[in-house]
């Protein structure tokens, strides 16, 4: 039989700081799919571990999983379980990663073929190259991974005018008139008074919030942000602290405490409440519910740190990241962090705030003081692209990729609700992660994909939940209704063929829809 299901937003006490809906889905796993996972990780551990024990006593022919004689006295580079985990389930599937692409990773790639004779231990190219791959894998944002264009030109202007290389640091004599400008195009770009660029978006992280806390300083992190604000976290010598994610109760409760009962053993009042938080997370899909994060902010008198990686150009009107989809005024965020390795397609990352924390970041930070100065082309095309969506090369290209990319967005999220899959994250986040759940599905699915010509990416332990594999697509401006369509209908055919249409909850007919813009039915076992 068949019951109504109605989604209804999430009502919370901070309601009235959004001037927009924002609804977000997490599907509960089914419990019969969760069983079979656990049972399906079981069977793969039990037989890893025989074969082990096969090789131990040289009956087991592939010894190429075991260490090397002349590696034996050395200490492992992995624990146990890694060595195992990589030996036994990550091997079978290793052919879905690291392909190699031989083309611009735009809308759509190529990629060179290859095989293994030894259990995936092994590649060898097979000389063929596989044409026209639609990429749903990279994050290009707004399609500005491109070799033709605008953007392009004036990269090959400026190569030709100051090479390639800088080799020096921005203190020395590597500070270009360029990097000048790219970092006044920035803060102009964000609405701030001042910004500065790093050549690693790893690093941007990792680097410069160890010059942000210390000693005496309580960081609370978001439990799935970013590694690279896992480890900046960890490098500034701070104590950390780890609230749900984007959970606001959570989060509260934390700061109160914080203030309360101030550092341990000492109850001093701690230096410094720095809140670590993200603009899209990457593996889920979410949005930061950045109005609640700034009220609790001010409340507590806390500093927040906003990476904005996968936001920046991807969200709000006018492609001005979270606080721009928000409508909030960026002086409320202390430190904007940000990537222009994703929306801009280039490379290196960016801080952003007020004019005394980037002179201070300049004099104090690693990243600003060792590292070698960004690649001129590569600034080159985060100005022109900057640009570009700011409208200030007199043409509406920028802007309209960035409503292209909305509509994209929304209109590939709702037909993959619609044909039963369980989705994760916001209506309007550009990375869709999709359920898939049993480690025997992961491998199948990218393959089964790639020989449709349909390029995936897909993520397993222990870069999720054991039990929560996907698939993570990530949707571009460049992608045309007719890739969409085109990608959408090979999904819907190897999600049939591997049986991933999980969801209890499908579209109603359109007669009903005029009830609610989203209402389900609710499929009963």
């Amino acid at each position: 039989h068949y019951c109504v299901f109605l989604y209804v937003y999430a009502t919370s006490p901070h309601d009235s700081l959004y001037s927009r809906p924002f609804i977000e889905s997490f599907e509960e796993t089914p419990m019969l799919v969760a069983v079979l996972t656990y049972m399906g990780y079981g069977i793969l551990t039990i037989f890893g571990y025989f074969r082990d024990y096969l090789r131990h006593w040289k009956i087991e022919k592939c010894y190429i999983a075991t260490e090397k004689e002349e590696q034996k006295d050395f200490v492992p580079l992995y624990q146990d379980f890694e060595n195992f985990y990589t030996r036994n389930l990550y091997m079978r599937i290793r052919d879905n990663w690291n392909r190699p692409i031989c083309s611009v990773p735009g809308a759509k790639m190529d990629l060179l073929e290859r095989e293994s004779h030894d259990y995936n231990w092994t590649f060898k190219y097979t000389g063929r190259v596989v044409q026209d791959v639609i990429n749903l894998g990279s994050y290009n944002y707004l399609g500005f991974a491109e070799n033709t264009g605008p953007c392009a030109d004036s990269v090959a202007e400026v190569t030709m005018k100051y090479g390639v290389g800088v080799a020096s640091t921005r203190q020395e004599t590597g500070n270009l008139d360029r990097h000048e400008e790219m970092e006044k195009v920035v803060a102009r770009f964000l609405g701030v008074e001042s910004a500065m660029a790093f050549g690693m978006g790893f690093a941007t992280n990792s680097m410069n919030i160890p010059a942000l806390a210390g000693k005496g300083c309580l960081i609370l992190s978001d439990e799935l942000n970013h590694a690279s604000l896992v480890l900046g976290a960890r490098l500034s010598g701070s104590t950390i602290r780890v609230f749900k994610h984007n959970n606001m109760q959570s989060l509260e409760k934390l700061l109160s405490e914080a203030i309360v009962h101030g550092q341990p053993r000492t109850h001093r009042p701690w230096k410094k409440i720095l809140i670590v938080v993200e603009g899209i997370y990457s593996m889920e899909g979410s949005i930061v519910r950045l109005p609640e994060v700034i009220a609790l902010k001010k409340r507590y008198q806390a500093y927040l740190y906003l990476d904005e990686a996968h936001s920046i150009g991807a969200l709000g009107p006018r492609g001005r990241g979270v606080v721009d989809y928000f409508g909030l005024d960026t002086s409320d965020v202390d430190v904007m962090m940000g990537t222009f390795t994703k929306s801009f397609g280039a490379a290196g990352g960016y801080i952003a705030g007020k004019r005394e924390l980037i002179e201070y970041l300049r004099c104090n930070s690693h990243s600003a003081v060792y590292a070698t100065s960004m690649s001129p082309p590569v600034v080159e095309q985060i100005i022109t692209s900057m640009k570009c969506i700011m409208g200030e090369d007199g043409t509406t290209i920028g802007r309209d990729r960035v409503r292209q990319l909305a509509d994209n967005t929304v209109y590939f999220r709702k037909r993959l609700r619609e044909m039963g899959f369980i989705t994760y994250g916001n209506n309007d986040s550009p990375v869709v992660p999709m359920m898939l759940y049993m480690p025997a599905k992961i491998g199948a699915f990218g393959r089964e994909m790639l020989k449709r010509n349909i390029g995936v990416v897909v993520v397993g332990f222990p870069a999720t939940p054991i039990i929560e594999s996907r698939a993570r697509f990530c949707i571009s401006a460049a992608h045309t209704k007719d890739m969409l369509d085109r990608a959408l209908s090979v999904i819907s055919e190897v999600g049939d063929l591997l049986q991933l249409k999980y969801s209890r909850h499908r579209k109603l007919p359109s007669l009903l829809r005029h009830l609610d813009n989203d209402v389900y039915e609710d499929i009963d076992d």
